[in-house]
C-alpha cells in the first residue's frame, strides 16, 4: 500500500465506508460513515475532506485490518469532543471545566441529549427493582432489559425521535434508581418516596434513595464524578449502545447492552484497583519506593496513561481540583503517589506521554463519598447513562445499521469428511 493509501485506509461497512482519517484538533474523533456515492461527492457538511476515490472500497474489497478498530472512524457525532492533544473534553462545545461543580448531572444529561440544560433528566418513578441476585451489575442489566415488556417500550425503528427521547429519559433515570436500590440491599427498608422527593437534584435523590440521609459533601463528590464521566466519545460501551440502537431495538435493550460492555475490567473496573495502591502507600509511607517496586516487577500502575489523550486527562484535572476543595482525607497521599508515579514513568519512558487519567482521581472522589469499591463500576454506569442516551438518540436520528466486515483467516475449502470426529457424528440421513 502506498503512503497515500495507508493514510486514507478504509474498511467496508455494508454500503458505507469507515474512513480512518487522521484526527485534527477541533474535530471530533467519531466522524460520519459515508456511502461510497457520498464519498465521491466531496466534503462532508463539517468540511472534512473525503477519502480519495481510488481508496474507496465496497464490502467485497477488504482493506487493512485494524485491531480493536483503533483510529477507525465509524460515526459522526455532535455530542462530545475529546481533544487528545490539548487535554480538553467538551460536551457539545462546553468544556467540562465549566460544568463540574457548577451544573448538576441531571442538567448535564440534558446538555448531552438535547443540547439544552433544561428540562434535563426527570425524577425517577417509584418503581421497585425486580431482580435481586446479589450482584448490582447483573441486577441493573437484567432489570433494564425487562423494561420493554413491563412498560411496553416499542422498537426505535417504530417510533419517532421525540418518543425515543422520552423513553431514554425514563429508562436512564430508572437505571440510577435501580443502582441505588441494589446498593441499599433488601435487608434495609426502601426509603419513602416522600423523602426522596425532597432532593433538589437527580444526584441528591439518588443518594437519598440509597442512604436515606446523605452527607451534602458526598452528594457534591458524586455529582462531580458523574458529570466528568458522563460522556467520552466512542468507548466500548457507547459503541455497543449505538450498534444495538442501529438495529432498531428498544432503548432499554441498548442501555442494558451498554451496561454489559462496561462490566469488563478493561473498560469500567480500573478505579477500584487504584485504592489498593493508595492503601499500600499509606502502609509503607514511601510512594516513590512503591512505584519503583511495582514497575520493576513488571506490573501496571493503575490510573496512568490513556488510549485517547496525549496530555493530561481533563477529567483527572477537574476531579483533583474537586477532591482538594472538598477536603478528601486521602488527597495528600494521592497527590504524593501521583507525583512519584509521573516522575518515575517519565524517567523510564521520556519518549512517551503518560499522564494521570480519570480513574486515579475518580477513586479518590468515590472513596471520599464512602462508595464501596465493588460499587465503583455501577457508579460509572450511572454517569455514562447520559452519554449512552445521547448516542442512542443520535443513532436513531442519523444512523444506519452498523454492519462491519471481517476478514476470514480460517482453513481453506474442505469436506465434512476431512473434519476430525466425522465418523462418530449422529447421522440425520439414517
Amino acid at each position: 500500500m502506498t503512503q497515500k493509501r495507508a493514510r486514507w485506509a478504509t474498511v467496508a461497512l455494508g454500503e458505507s465506508v469507515l474512513a480512518a482519517r487522521p484526527f485534527r484538533p477541533g474535530h471530533t474523533v467519531a466522524r460520519a460513515t459515508k456511502s461510497v456515492g457520498a464519498a465521491r461527492a466531496g466534503s462532508s457538511r463539517s468540511g472534512t475532506r473525503s477519502p480519495p476515490d481510488h481508496c474507496e472500497t465496497r464490502s467485497s474489497e477488504m482493506s487493512d485490518f485494524v485491531p480493536g478498530l483503533e483510529g477507525v472512524i465509524a460515526f459522526e457525532t455532535e455530542i462530545a469532543e475529546p481533544d487528545k492533544e490539548g487535554g480538553a473534553l467538551r460536551y457539545r462545545g462546553v468544556d467540562i471545566e465549566d460544568l463540574v461543580g457548577k451544573v448538576s448531572f441531571g442538567n448535564v444529561w440534558g446538555l448531552l441529549v438535547d443540547g439544552s440544560f433544561t428540562p434535563g433528566l426527570p425524577p425517577a418513578e417509584p418503581f421497585p427493582l425486580p431482580v435481586h441476585t446479589g450482584d448490582i451489575r447483573v441486577d441493573v442489566q437484567s432489570a433494564l432489559a425487562q423494561l420493554a415488556p413491563i412498560w411496553g417500550l416499542r422498537p426505535l425503528l417504530d417510533i419517532d425521535a421525540a418518543q425515543a427521547r422520552t423513553d431514554l429519559a425514563r429508562s436512564a433515570v430508572t437505571a440510577l434508581s435501580y443502582v441505588a436500590q441494589a446498593a441499599r440491599g433488601q435487608q434495609s427498608p426502601m426509603v419513602p418516596q416522600s423523602e426522596i422527593d425532597k432532593g433538589r437534584s437527580i444526584v441528591e435523590r439518588f443518594m437519598i434513595r440509597w442512604r436515606g440521609e446523605p452527607d451534602p459533601r458526598h452528594v457534591k463528590a458524586v455529582d462531580a464524578y458523574w458529570t466528568s464521566a458522563a460522556e467520552h466519545g466512542m468507548n466500548a460501551s457507547t459503541f455497543t449502545a449505538r450498534v444495538i440502537a442501529s438495529t432498531g431495538a428498544d432503548v432499554a435493550a441498548a442501555l442494558s447492552g451498554a451496561v454489559g460492555a462496561m462490566s469488563g475490567p478493561l473498560h469500567g473496573g480500573a478505579p477500584s484497583r487504584v485504592l489498593g495502591m493508595l492503601e499500600e502507600v499509606e502502609r509503607t509511607g514511601d510512594a516513590a519506593a512503591y512505584v519503583r517496586r511495582v514497575l520493576d516487577s513488571g506490573e501496571r500502575l493503575m490510573g496512568f496513561g490513556h488510549r485517547v489523550y496525549r496530555a493530561e486527562d481533563p477529567r483527572a484535572r477537574v476531579l483533583r481540583r474537586t477532591a482538594k476543595e472538598l477536603g478528601a482525607p486521602r488527597f495528600e497521599v494521592a497527590e504524593a503517589l501521583e507525583k512519584a508515579a509521573l516522575d518515575e514513568l517519565h524517567s523510564r519512558r521520556p519518549d512517551r506521554v503518560l499522564a494521570t487519567n480519570v480513574e486515579f482521581w475518580a477513586a479518590i472522589m468515590l472513596d471520599f463519598a464512602e462508595v464501596p469499591a465493588p460499587l465503583f463500576t455501577s457508579m460509572f454506569t450511572c454517569a455514562r447513562t447520559a452519554g449512552w442516551s445521547a448516542h442512542i438518540l443520535e443513532q436513531k436520528r442519523t444512523g444506519r445499521l452498523v454492519r462491519p466486515s471481517a476478514r476470514y483467516t480460517g482453513p481453506g475449502s474442505r469436506t465434512a469428511e476431512d473434519i476430525e470426529g466425522y465418523g462418530d457424528v449422529v447421522r440425520v440421513d439414517g
